[in-house]
């Protein structure tokens, strides 16, 4: 743990980066916080990485997604053919008109 706590400047500072608005209640507040993250941040910068291998996934699987190829679908008229009203290759249904009421402002 770090003996250096952040001043009020430094966390308004980082309040104002992250676009954070904070009251000075917040600021007492969020203080020891950020301090603690800081302090972590400065223990993980600590650790020897050189012998650690860059990796993207922990968990050693491949591709677990199916291969992505077409299947047959249906032919225009096997998918018109059960249709109640066909024209021109397209379904023919009721028209959907919405009414709606408008307050006057």
């Amino acid at each position: 743990m770090s003996t250096k706590q952040l001043s009020p400047n430094e966390v308004k500072h980082i309040a104002q980066l992250i676009n954070v608005p904070l009251s000075d209640a917040e600021v007492d507040k969020f203080g020891p916080q950020l301090t603690e993250a800081v302090d972590y941040v400065a223990v993980l910068q600590e650790l020897d990485l050189n012998n650690t291998p860059e990796t993207a996934q922990v968990t050693g699987l491949k591709n677990v997604f199916r291969e992505d190829v077409v299947k047959a679908c249906l032919t225009q008229e096997e998918a018109l053919k059960n249709a109640k009203q066909t024209h021109n290759g397209y379904f023919v249904v009721p028209a959907v008109i919405m009414k709606r009421d408008y307050e006057e402002q």
